[in-house]
């Protein structure tokens, strides 16, 4: 039963202070300064509105020139090669990306400021999109951009970390991911997240936990508050505790969809893996299911009409086999070949498959690895290579900005030992990483 009234017309999250002391405090937990946190153009207000948030009195970094010289510039897009290509990046876009001959303009712009680095023999790709991970410090983040993703779509956060690392990308080039934050997930039992949002604290008298519709959307308007891109809910418990059922349900369509409804245009991820679970999530109006290990044919065909997203998270899932708990390692053996059937089912289907790792802290699995398990489960590895670049991007909404290397597209690049279009474990092999026009890791 739900012990407070918090319609859509009734009590709403407190704004203003609250969300200062909100992002601070996710600030300390992340280990980010408060000052390039509360200047974010999110989260800083006008001096004149009367606002006790500060603007900082500085502004963002402009990062300098870089040319990125002689390798094989592969457009994800149209599967294109340019051979012997030119990279031309400024003040964190891309000026020009192609021949020699196309890109002359660009480099004469730069000469004299600008520094260049050979990549004679590689392979030159778009900075990777990982659309689920969970980046909760700066140590986190750090790995995540070596590993080659510049751009993610977090999976959640504990106490609002992903929002008070998001303005890193433009305050701090090459720190942190650019990133759409999701805040806390909207799931029955928040625990310690209660602790996370003073406006959360009424949740804590609930018995049986966040169940009820009202109650679910109240959590997702708090979420919106905080100023989260997106919502992250569930229909089934997680498949990394032996203890629980993944194929239990946990929310059926009635709650998510009120999840979706609260959430409007920011849209749904949904963390899902029983056949009826997905089924339900995908005819409420989720944007994407994730895992979705025993998804069925029905479901596939809907989401290939409605253009819902499929992340299957294949890398998690094979970590579990590996895991010392027996139950877990079982679980793995079993989902795995049944999670390779069903990304070769959707992608023959006409559903959007895309990369997400689902990696946690610093354990994290390369972005890289996620592309070669798809092509291990009958992606070509083209369509591996766009489910971590243009098809991701799509999906988190920045598709004019992130995904390919081309002029007015963010200053990400990744370069690898070998060709992605043909060998599918190419992205794991990286060695260069450009974040927002700054270099994060030279291996050349």
């Amino acid at each position: 039963m739900c012990l407070h009234d918090h319609h859509a017309n009734a009590v709403q999250p407190p704004a203003a202070v609250a969300r200062r002391n909100v992002l601070a405090g996710a600030a300390v937990l992340a280990g980010v300064s408060t000052a390039g946190v509360l200047s974010s153009p999110s989260a800083q207000a006008d001096p004149g509105t009367g606002s006790s948030t500060p603007r900082y009195r500085g502004r963002p970094p402009r990062p300098g020139a870089l040319i990125i010289t002689g390798g094989a510039l592969v457009d994800p897009r149209s599967g294109h090669v340019t051979q012997d290509a030119v990279v031309v990046l400024d003040g964190g876009v891309v000026l020009a990306a192609g021949s020699r001959d196309a890109t002359r303009a660009a480099v004469a712009k730069v000469t004299g400021r600008a520094r260049t680095i050979e990549v004679f023999g590689k392979w030159v790709v778009p900075g990777l999109v990982d659309v689920h991970v969970h980046i909760n410090a700066l140590a986190d983040a750090k790995a995540v951009l070596r590993a080659g993703a510049t751009t993610v779509r977090s999976g959640s956060s504990n106490f609002y970390q992903d929002v008070a690392l998001r303005p890193l990308a433009e305050w701090a080039p090459g720190l942190a991911p650019r990133m759409r934050a999701a805040g806390v997930f909207v799931s029955p039992e928040l625990g310690d997240t209660v602790l996370a949002d003073p406006a959360l604290a009424p949740l804590a008298a609930l018995a049986g936990g966040v169940r009820s519709t009202s109650d679910l959307a109240y959590v997702t308007r708090v979420n919106l508050s905080r100023g989260v891109d997106v919502i992250k809910t569930r229909t089934n418990p997680r498949a990394g505790i032996a203890e629980q059922d993944p194929t239990e349900l946990v929310y059926d369509q009635e709650q998510i969809s009120a999840v979706v409804s609260a959430a409007g245009r920011a849209g749904v991820l949904c963390h899902a893996y029983s056949r009826e679970g997905i089924d339900g999530a995908v005819r409420a109006g989720v944007r994407s299911i994730e895992h979705g290990v025993f998804v069925g044919e029905s479901t596939l065909d809907l989401m290939a009409r409605r253009g819902t997203y499929f992340t299957p998270t294949t890398a998690a899932i094979a970590g579990l086999s590996q895991s010392p708990n027996p139950v877990l390692a079982a679980r793995g053996r079993e989902y795995m070949p049944v999670l390779q059937a069903a990304i070769r089912e959707a992608h023959a289907r006409g559903v959007t498959v895309v990369a997400g790792t689902d990696s946690f802290g610093t354990d994290v699995d390369p972005i890289g690895t996620e592309v070669r398990l798809l092509v291990e489960a009958g992606l070509t590895p083209l369509d591996a290579l766009r489910g971590a670049t243009v098809n991701a991007a799509e999906l988190i909404g920045w598709s004019k900005r992130v995904g390919r290397l081309a002029p007015g597209y963010h200053a990400d690049v990744v370069v690898v030992d070998g060709n992605p279009l043909e060998d599918g474990s190419a992205l794991e092999r990286v060695k260069l990483v450009v974040a927002q026009g700054a270099v994060v890791r030279n291996e050349l």
